[in-house]
Parts: C-alpha cells; structure tokens; sequence
C-alpha cells in the first residue's frame, strides 16, 4: 500500500482494508474514515485509535431493526411500535434530504428515551460493527479518505473498542464460511450456499436473511388490551388489495379485502373496522361518493378513511376534504409511508 499520508484523499483504487485499519490502530487515530465503491459506503468512525461506531449504507435500518428485534426479547419497552416510531423519525428515502450518521442518532434516541441503558447501546454498536467491518474487509477496491473531523462528536458515546479485537472476531467469522464453502463438493455450493462467499456486489449471509424476513422489518406491536386492528381495504383492483394486505404485518392487522364498492357499506358493517383505505377511482360508486355515504352512517362518523389514488391534485384533495376523509394516501406507496399513514390515524 502506498505511504500517502491517511488524511488525504485517494481516488478508486485497490483497497487494503486491513493495512488501513493497522495505521489507524497504530497511530491512534481520531476522526472517520469514510470508504466508497460508487454504489455503497462503509463509515468508520475512531477515538484515539478505538472505534466509537461503525456503519454500511446499505439496509441501514434493517441492520439496525434485526438487531434491536432480538434485544427486544429482553427489552420488552423495544416492541416493533417503537421501532416504527425511530425508523419515521430518523429513516429518509430522499438523499438530499438524509439526517446525518441517522442510525447513530436513533440509538442515541433510544437511550436518551430511557428504552436502552448507555451499556445496552455499547453492546449494539459492538454487535453492528462487527457486522460492517466484516464486510469492509472484503473489499477489494473503491476510494477513501480519512477526515479528523468526526461528525459524531457532538453526540455522546457509548463504547471505545478495540479494533484489532474486532477484526480478529471477524477474520475468524470469514475464515469459517470460506471453509464450509470449500468443504461443499464440486458443483453443489452454487445450490447449496449460492450467496455465501462475500464479495462487492453480492450479499452477505447476514444480508439474504434481511432479504428474506425483510417485509417484517416494520411489524407493529398493539397496546396492552388490543389484539390486533382491523383495517377494510375497497379496491376495485385484486392487486392493490393484495399488496395492502402484504405490507400490513398478519399477527398486528386483520385485513378485511372489499372489490366491490357496492357491497363494501354491509360487508363494513360486518367487520366493524378501525380504519378504512378507500380507493377513489373505482366503477359504479367511486370513493368520494362512498365515502360521503360511510359518513352518514353513525356507525362510521369518527372511523378514520383514507383516500387512496394516484391522483395528486388540489381539486382532488379538496374533494376528499369535502367528504369529510381523514387522510390522502398516493399511489404507488411503500411499505413505510402506508404504515405511517394508518399509525397516524390509529393512534
């Protein structure tokens, strides 16, 4: 590796991850070492030679939310509610518009909460670094630069850790996959663990488990007393429907799917919901109408309903006002912005 002093800026190159995290070790560095391959970045922040935090731009909240997930099993006060509540708060989907080192911040909101001890957060962040060195030291070229500015002090911290610790733990963790690979015969690892050696571009094992439990990463946890919430969904379209039915978690939501806007009034009386998504643009009755009748009826005078439509209009906003809706909900929609509409209203 080249003697280029740590604190300037290199363009993509070959990385050396561990030859790098040795200098800083050995010089008792302090400041972040930011890493780039163009897609993602790995942040590396250190006091003195010790890490205070570490973290990887992808699946950021997912990360964070697997692990907290456990920990919830001892942290009762951890339920996915909360979860959801921190992820609105600190989680942006729009770049320019990201709060700074966001993960870090939502675990300080979580201690200074009272939902986590100083000593709890030192141990998450030990468990995450470990996660996101092991990553960074499969990188085999990208671009860096180190900054003795660290945008993390002006927030408390929570561990010092040895780096060179961490990176023995995480050498051993790459050492025991490569060798599962390779005891795998000939021709059967490509079925067998088809995403388990680690390289830029692919995902790690920890990744393909995010992967696959990823539409429970927003889970809701009910108050003390409330089984679960019963949300009607009128769609004339069976995908919508569906796909409503799919982001809404099955053990915190029972899903009532109504396609027929003119049966939609009995089968809500029956169902008796908390809180009614109503597409506008439906055939034979659209929402507006629906939802003036649905507000007729003392039943559903104070449910909350929620315009759901591609349109974006003011005269379309004004017209859901008029009927007296709750809420405007645009389509298409992720997973988050329905969970947060349908919290928004529920709470």
């Amino acid at each position: 590796m080249s003697t280029t002093p740590i604190g300037s800026y290199r363009l993509f190159q070959k990385l050396h991850p561990l030859s790098l995290l040795a200098q800083l070790t050995s010089r008792r560095a302090t400041g972040c070492l930011s890493v780039f391959t163009g897609i993602v970045y790995w942040s590396i922040y250190l006091e003195d030679g010790k890490l205070t935090y570490a973290s990887y731009s992808d699946k950021l909240f997912e990360r964070l939310d697997s692990h907290l997930r456990r920990l919830s099993q001892q942290i009762p006060a951890l339920n996915s509610a909360t979860r959801i509540q921190m992820r609105l708060m600190f989680e942006t989907k729009n770049e320019h518009q990201s709060i700074p080192n966001a993960d870090y911040q939502a675990i300080c909101w979580l201690v200074n909460q009272d939902l986590i001890t100083p000593v709890q957060a030192g141990n998450l962040i030990d468990e995450l670094a470990k996660e996101v060195l092991e990553s960074f030291l499969c990188l085999k070229e990208g671009s860096y630069e180190f900054s003795p500015e660290n945008s993390l002090d002006e927030l408390p911290k929570f561990c010092r850790l040895d780096l060179r610790l961490l990176v023995e733990h995480c050498q051993k963790q790459l050492r025991n996959r490569q060798n599962i690979q390779s005891s795998i015969p000939a021709g059967a690892s490509s079925q067998v663990l088809p995403n388990l050696q680690i390289k830029l571009g692919q995902k790690s094992p920890r990744q393909i488990n995010f992967d696959i439990s990823e539409n429970n990463n927003l889970t809701t946890q009910l108050p003390v007393g409330k089984n679960t919430y019963t949300i009607a969904c009128i769609d004339d379209s069976q995908t919508v429907l569906n796909s409503i039915k799919h982001f809404l978690d099955e053990n915190t939501f029972s899903v009532v799917m109504i396609n027929d806007p003119v049966k939609a009034l009995m089968q809500i009386l029956r169902s008796k919901p908390d809180l009614i998504l109503l597409d506008v643009e439906m055939p034979s009755l659209d929402g507006y109408e629906l939802c003036s009748l649905l507000r007729k009826h003392s039943a559903f005078k104070n449910i909350p309903i929620i315009m759901v439509t591609g349109r974006t209009g003011f005269i379309d906003r004004a017209k859901a006002k008029m009927v007296r809706s709750s809420g405007y909900l645009t389509k298409p929609f992720t997973q988050s912005e329905l969970l947060k509409m349908v919290f928004k209203y529920l709470d």
